[in-house]
């Protein structure tokens, strides 16, 4: 099956015969620089598509010269591949099957978290995810983000280690089933259990650099070969997958060499685990022929040449991915609930339940994916349900070529042509007219981080206009946008996701040398508004932000919630106009008048301007955030002519920004919760620039069993350009920072009082806006009685 970075078969493709019970949509996800794309080269080299001397080095998925260079995934990459899996192997497989070819649908992911966007993508069209874990880093704040994300989709983990140590194992084995309780569900959930464990398949230790990896698995088969009788040949593969379960059950956890209950001989001594004795000692005693080429090596070549023909990583993730993972078929049954916005007995919702290509057409479009065509884009998505066909001709590209195929049955992940001019970034197709959309994503960061940016050449603005147009479809998670003062800012992830968006925009979407720049008629006197604003409470505006309070939920069950958590009248709570801005934002417009006549009538108007003054307040046009604004009281005309919306929006504009102004404004900035690795020696470095940078450590703790220390502090947004390189030359290149936005906090100090800092940010903001100097006067907004 296509995929927009690569077609790669090795037999008959499984789709083309409807067998949809072997297809595998998977993710590969883990924290930046634990080794996804490495390992992904494994399995690439299992398909016969670059040499396996070369696994573990090529980064085949990092198809961008800039992820060549910096040695980080920006952008996901797709490929496909055929798996045949062995008769006895198919034993273990649970789920129901169809012959043993496997398509594999895999998309290698970025870690770093400034491009966890391409995360979201990825997993919103996939079933499944390997998680890749580095021992010696153990589980970091990236791996704990995209494992959350992972489970907020229903995607079914595996794991996947490397290192030798059986307590660093287990104890990283508990640290992600700890994520995975705390994020997941119940074992009766509709997932089933989903905790990783050694013993059933689900967990595999290996070294990606070095091409190897197994599974508990392997070595089971092993000794079930050794230690049977002569008629093992005559075992059936049922009798013969019962008893390499079993023995899986002992090669881990506090079992002993000798099987013993006690773990002790007759004298007392100590049995060494099973783990370390028939695992541990046999990979460290190994006794492998070599080719002519292989015998002349040394050191690390040469333990990468026995270990890879050996236990070859390929064989044993396809393994892992074809039993352990769901089929579409198992999948969509549970994750239809979450997918899908409608009825969940609708002819659609029943379509991608059963994953019935007989169905209406359900597709979901994740992504952009730019196409050698200047300006095209191949629309890249999933088909839950029915079968998408040429006519709006279907295409698979992988940089080298394109070729043209006629139809694409459910279960399957692909790009279309000719759709990208109907979509800007995400969206349902499908042929039933009653059909609901598929749910929009949800991203676990956000644009917190801007850039105005202008053109050199003043002539080339139409081309910057056009484009931030593809730029914007080409991320998920950008935003452009053009301010009143005719200003063009891209918002971003952090630092890094900017550094690359603008080198996108610069030499592809626009191709013109930029220049970036650090970060309606008078109302007349007949109508008039009485509004008071007062902050939220703690945590309201972080509820809104998770959906847990929204404009979608029923009153009856928003106001209950608002009543009980915040103690707010349920009255009042149902009077609830609007969020904002954008019709969703952490604001909110309340009605707690009493018998106002003519109300309802101007009510979409009032809405109009409070969404268009939460979205650029009064202090600097910036976006408010966690403000109640409460309407006591209403006086119109008489004639309805004039409480037309030519009157009311900028009325209701003026006051909320008189009842900003007037309740003590207050600036607050976004703030990265950041984790550093480092040795400890140059643990006093870091707190030296979190202190210079307005940052504060919370946490400092030592990786169990290495001379590596983790650092959490939190940062503010403002003061993280330069951070990384600030932090490096003050330890010498051996800190590690990883960035994620955490949380909103007040900038201490009045915006009104010119000697503190949120006065000089609301000046620079203001002067790079091209606005007038200085807040503007409430005498501007407020009528005077």
């Amino acid at each position: 099956m296509p995929l927009p970075s690569g077609e790669f078969h090795c037999g008959p493709d499984p789709s083309d015969h409807g067998q949809k019970s072997n297809i595998r949509n998977m993710s590969v996800i883990a924290h930046v620089d634990h080794g996804k794309s490495t390992l992904t080269d494994s399995l690439v080299s299992k398909a016969g598509i670059i040499a396996s001397a070369r696994a573990g080095e090529t980064r085949f998925t990092d198809t961008r010269k800039d992820e060549q260079e910096r040695c980080i995934t920006i952008k996901s990459t797709a490929i496909s591949m055929f798996y045949e899996l062995g008769d006895n192997d198919m034993e273990f497989i649970k789920q129901s099957k169809d012959g043993n070819g496997f398509l594999i649908n895999l998309i290698d992911s970025p870690g770093h978290v400034d491009f966890s966007s391409e995360v979201t993508a990825a997993l919103r069209v996939t079933d499944g995810a390997l998680v890749v874990v580095d021992c010696v880093s153990g589980v970091c704040v990236q791996t704990e983000t995209v494992l959350r994300q992972a489970i907020a989709e229903r995607i079914k983990p595996l794991q996947l280690e490397k290192d030798d140590l059986y307590t660093t194992f287990q104890r990283i084995i508990e640290n992600v089933n700890v994520i995975i309780s705390t994020y997941g569900e119940s074992e009766g959930g509709p997932m089933g259990n989903i905790q990783i464990d050694p013993v059933i398949g689900t967990v595999g230790f290996g070294s990606g650099l070095h091409g190897w990896a197994f599974t508990l698995k392997q070595f089971a088969e092993m000794y079930v070969a050794k230690f049977a009788s002569k008629g093992a040949s005559k075992m059936t593969p049922a009798d013969r997958c019962k008893k390499v379960e079993d023995m899986m059950k002992k090669l881990y956890g506090d079992n002993t060499g000798k099987f013993s209950k006690t773990g002790k001989g007759p004298n007392g001594e100590q049995h060494p685990r099973t783990f370390c004795q028939l695992v541990l000692d046999p990979i460290y005693k190994l006794d492998v022929k070599l080719d002519a080429e292989d015998k002349d090596k040394e050191g690390k070549p040469l333990l990468k040449a026995v270990m890879r023909r050996w236990l070859p990583a390929g064989e044993a993730l396809l393994q892992m991915i074809t039993i352990h993972l769901p089929s579409p078929v198992t999948a969509q049954k549970y994750r239809c609930e979450l997918l899908y916005e409608g009825p969940s007995d609708d002819d659609a919702a029943m379509g991608i339940k059963n994953c019935d290509p007989k169905a209406p057409l359900m597709m979901y479009i994740s992504k952009m994916v730019p196409t050698s065509d200047k300006g095209r884009f191949y629309a890249f998505g999933r088909v839950f349900s029915g079968i998408v066909s040429t006519g709006q001709k279907d295409n698979s590209h992988d940089g080298r070529y394109v070729e043209p195929i006629e139809d694409v049955p459910c279960g399957n992940i692909v790009g279309l042509v000719g759709v990208d001019q109907y979509l800007i970034k995400t969206g349902t197709i499908t042929t039933y007219e009653q059909a609901h959309n598929m749910r929009v994503m949800k991203f676990s960061v956000s644009p917190v981080v801007r850039v105005a940016v202008e053109a050199k050449n003043p002539a080339d603005l139409p081309k910057l206009v056009e484009g931030l147009k593809r730029l914007a479809k080409s991320d998920p998670m950008v935003q452009c946008i053009i301010e009143e003062s005719g200003e063009h800012i891209i918002a971003g992830a952090g630092e890094l996701h900017l550094e690359i968006c603008l080198k996108d925009l610069e030499e592809d979407h626009a191709a013109i040398p930029l220049k970036s720049v650090v970060p309606v008629k008078i109302p007349n006197k007949h109508n008039r508004l009485f509004l008071k604003a007062r902050p939220f409470p703690d945590g309201l505006a972080e509820d809104i932000d998770k959906g847990e309070v929204s404009s979608r939920q029923e009153l009856k069950t928003r106001a209950r919630f608002l009543a009980d958590k915040y103690g707010w009248d349920v009255t009042e709570s149902r009077k609830i106009w609007c969020f904002g801005p954008d019709g969703s934002g952490p604001n909110l417009l309340i009605d707690v008048t009493k018998g106002v006549q003519y109300l309802n009538e101007i009510k979409d108007s009032v809405v109009a301007g409070f969404q268009w003054a939460t979205k650029e307040g009064a202090l600097c046009e910036e976006n408010m955030r966690a403000v109640r604004f409460d309407i006591h009281d209403v006086t119109l005309h008489a004639d309805a002519i004039h409480r037309g919306g030519g009157q009311i929006i900028p009325t209701a504009r003026r006051v909320l920004y008189a009842c900003q102004l007037t309740a003590n404004p207050r600036i607050m900035e976004p703030v990265y919760l950041v984790e550093i690795q480092c040795p400890e020696q140059v643990v006093g470095g870091i707190y030296g620039v979190l202190n210079r940078k307005r940052g504060h450590v919370f946490e400092e703790s030592q990786v169990f069993g290495t001379p590596t220390f983790i650092v959490k502090a939190y940062l503010p947004v403002n003061e993280s350009f330069g951070f990384t390189a600030d932090l490096r030359s003050n330890t010498g290149g051996q800190a590690f920072p990883q960035c994620v936005f955490d949380h909103w906090q007040i900038l201490p100090g009045d915006p009104n009082d010119p000697t503190t800092r949120p006065s000089q940010v609301v000046g620079e903001i203001r002067k790079r806006k091209g606005l007038k100097e200085g807040i503007p006067a409430l005498d501007n907004y407020l009528d005077k009685l």
